[in-house]
């Protein structure tokens, strides 16, 4: 599985594609199986070990039948999505032109390894500090009775994805860069400031030019 990413609109940067998968961590989680895809939507911790190298950290249902497919996948990829918007050919100056879509994707391919009991007891009390943050009325699973936490850890099972290849895409105007300008100021002028606003960091460096 490879993703198509014209040189206009690849990344390769790994530090800029993991700190976009830790900004964007609700993916989708894809592996072969018997029957052909199987496909989750889960919240990830990307980690790095000692070496440096990545690792995505999450869990599914046991009676998920991914999990199942997992343990025998040869191919798995977690997919990252971040801003996207439409982008109407009316914006530009050049015309003819057409409509297309500014998006941004990091396709993380790797390794299944499956977790135990204690790591995903870790996963899950991760995963509560999280997304809890420190409000005032913050979850804890530890302040939940133990039959019940038990209860519960039976009927998910955690994993780990070690990441062998990551795949950036930010496709954002970049083949028309004369027409930047013009749509990140109708994309803010719609609420899309997210995409206006990764538009203008990827935009293309104006070439110098030397004197003759």
């Amino acid at each position: 599985m490879t993703l198509y990413r014209p040189t206009h609109f690849r990344v390769d940067d790994e530090a800029e594609l993991y700190a976009f998968i830790e900004k964007h961590a609700f993916g989708t989680l894809v592996c072969d199986g018997a029957n052909g895809l199987d496909v989750s939507h889960i919240p990830f911790l990307p980690r790095r070990d000692a070496e440096g190298r990545i690792r995505l950290l999450g869990h599914v249902a046991r009676a998920n039948p991914q999990w199942e497919a997992l343990q025998a996948a040869r191919h798995v990829v977690a997919i990252f999505q971040g801003p996207h918007a439409y982008v109407s050919p009316s914006w530009y100056a050049g015309h003819p032109s057409v409509p297309t879509w500014n998006y941004t994707v990091v396709h993380a391919h790797g390794v299944f390894r499956p977790m135990d009991d204690q790591g995903l007891r870790a996963l899950l009390a991760d995963l509560s500090r999280t997304y809890e943050g420190d409000r005032p009325d913050a979850w804890r699973m530890d302040r939940l009775p133990e039959d019940y936490v038990a209860k519960m850890l039976r009927a998910i099972a955690g994993f780990e994805l070690q990441v062998e290849r990551l795949e950036g895409k930010f496709k954002l105007s970049q083949n028309r860069p004369e027409e930047i300008g013009r749509v990140v100021a109708a994309l803010e002028s719609q609420g899309e400031g997210d995409v206006a606003e990764m538009m203008r960091s990827h935009a293309p460096k104006p070439r110098s030019t030397i004197p003759s």
